[in-house]
């Protein structure tokens, strides 16, 4: 098969990636339909930029996605790499093999690799940037501690860990910073706000 392709371990089906977007889930509009329980209705998708191809969790599924066994948000995918979405696993392949600069891998260094909970306080910290109100300042890590119902103090030592994994210096601003460069790299997305004109 000429392009990159995925195939479902448990079938043992190929499925091309020949679109710029190639949608997977359970759900029946899915363009790649994948019948485990542990999947989620739209759970991910994988999106092709010329030879080159990244996996990116929609943030909609409650068991994540993860590549050779670690958990990601968006991932740049190597030849032979093991994407699972849930429990289902597929393999990656008919991706070009070439000798990339680590300096210049893709900035593959610019979204680092997130644990789901990691993921959880990200979505918290800038759900109010994501709303429709303009100039909201990022959730505090009380707001924060309160809508995931963990500990103030847990979710502060999320944080240092993430403005670490982000590289975001000491200084004013860095929830405001951090949330920035969440938003900047599409790692969380904006969360559909219901008619209010409906309700």
């Amino acid at each position: 098969m000429d392009g990159p392709y995925i195939r479902v371990e448990e079938s043992g089906d190929v499925q091309p990636l020949a679109a710029e977007v190639t949608t997977v889930g359970r759900g029946g509009g899915a363009d790649i339909h994948l019948t485990d329980p542990s999947v989620s209705q739209l759970h991910a998708e994988f999106i092709r930029r010329g030879p080159y191809v990244y996996v990116v969790d929609l943030g909609l599924s409650r068991n994540g996605t993860r590549v050779n066994g670690r958990p990601i948000a968006r991932r740049v995918l190597e030849e032979g790499d093991v994407v699972s979405f849930g429990a289902a696993r597929c393999k990656i392949g008919g991706l070009i093999q070439e000798e990339l600069n680590p300096d210049v891998e893709l900035r593959r260094g610019a979204a680092p690799e997130l644990t789901r909970r990691e993921l959880d306080v990200l979505t918290a910290l800038c759900r109010p940037a994501l709303s429709d109100e303009a100039f909201v300042s990022p959730a505090t890590a009380r707001e924060i501690a309160e809508a995931l119902v963990v500990t103030e103090a847990a979710v502060k030592q999320h944080l240092l860990r993430l403005y670490q994994k982000f590289r975001i210096g000491e200084g004013v601003n860095r929830r405001t910073r951090l949330a920035n460069e969440v938003v900047a790299l599409g790692l969380v997305r904006p969360i559909p706000v219901l008619d209010r004109k409906a309700s």
